[in-house]
């Protein structure tokens, strides 16, 4: 599956099949959330969530990508993410996209 940011592809022929989505809920894990804790104080990079954040972005993008699969896409363009608090201990990643099929 091809992936693009872009709205559109030039020098390709293809038809639009509709938007397509993905979105996951990751929570904190306590353990981590100590250590996180921890060097919230003193300043620096939070690496557990920054792993948990990118952990969710490729589980989102993943089904996102089984969804444009389903409508027979080649690619989606137009990709977006966004991430918004679910509550205190968890956020939500939406990637969301136009999935396209190449005309012959």
């Amino acid at each position: 599956m091809e992936l693009y940011t872009v709205e559109f592809l030039s020098g390709k022929d293809y038809i639009m099949l509709g938007t397509v989505s993905g979105s996951i809920v990751k929570a904190k894990n306590v353990v981590s959330d100590f250590g996180q804790s921890i060097k919230n104080i003193v300043g620096g990079e939070l690496k557990a969530y920054t792993r948990m954040m990118e952990s969710a972005r490729e589980e989102a993008t993943q089904r996102m990508i089984e969804q444009a699969h389903k409508m027979g896409a080649d690619a989606v363009i137009g990709i977006r993410y966004t991430t918004s608090s679910i509550m205190a201990q968890a956020a939500e990643v939406l990637v969301y996209g136009t999935a396209i099929h190449y005309k012959n």
